[in-house]
């Protein structure tokens, strides 16, 4: 079941649990690897798959990332699947068709693979998504095909920081991936994988071995947080147990 929704300057941010497991051996690493510099139990990582919806005053609807998708998604291989984000929105009255716009914040598998179906087409298909310029650049594989060759017609591409729609902005944060982005309504940031331990928040520096940009990374995470922080705002992370952590 979706977490309790935040209410902020009557814009209600719900997470939704897409899934929780742990990574699959395909690309399982011992904490010491995955987290170079932060002394972490050797203990199994179970992450919580989270997206987040966006409700304005005017009961406009936007999505923040789409989770894991169907059992035959490009996350197949390594994340738990079926994701579930479709009965999380059921669960809080909302079909695809209610949302009006979905914000991708990077292209891996576990945050963009459920924004098509297992019958190959979009699941929000009256939807803009927005992803950055930078990130669609380099997509490929089986993200290319099975994700953003579906979506073609529906792509909102931006090249930095943008309004996406109503009180509801994108701000690009790379390392990551070249076009990671975060999206930021009111005090709280949807951080995708800007963040995705909490050592990472007690030390930015800590790396994650699967950014493609380790040191670009730490630096992009390292100045973000200090904003945030200056504006005490709440992040909604994606992958820790409570979706909601203030600063």
């Amino acid at each position: 079941m979706p977490h309790q929704p935040l209410i902020v300057s009557g814009v209600e941010v719900t997470p939704l649990c897409d899934a929780v497991g742990p990574m699959g051996a395909s690309i399982l690493r011992p904490m010491a690897e995955m987290f170079p510099g932060a002394d972490l139990p050797e203990e199994p990582w179970t992450l919580h798959f989270h997206c987040f919806l966006i409700r304005d005053p005017a009961d406009r609807l936007t999505l923040v990332d789409t989770g894991i998708g169907a059992a035959g998604s490009p996350a197949s291989s390594w994340a738990p699947v079926p994701g579930s984000l479709t009965g999380e929105l059921a669960a809080v009255g909302v079909s695809p068709a209610d949302v009006g716009t979905v914000i991708l914040t990077h292209l891996h598998s576990d945050h963009a693979s459920g924004a098509v179906g297992d019958d190959g087409t979009p699941v929000f298909a009256d939807a803009r998504h927005v992803l950055q310029r930078a990130d669609l650049d380099v997509a490929g594989g089986q993200v290319l095909d099975q994700v953003i060759t579906p979506l073609k017609d529906l792509l909102h591409v931006v090249d930095g920081d943008a309004e996406v729609a109503p009180g509801v902005r994108v701000h690009l944060t790379p390392g990551h991936t070249p076009g990671h982005q975060i999206a930021r309504v009111g005090e709280v940031a949807m951080t995708g994988d800007l963040v995705l331990h909490p050592a990472q928040l007690a030390d930015p520096a800590v790396r994650y071995v699967y950014d493609d940009d380790q040191e670009q990374a730490a630096a992009t995470r390292a100045r973000v947080l200090d904003g945030l922080r200056a504006d005490r705002a709440v992040l909604a992370t994606a992958h820790f147990a409570d979706p909601f952590v203030r600063l």
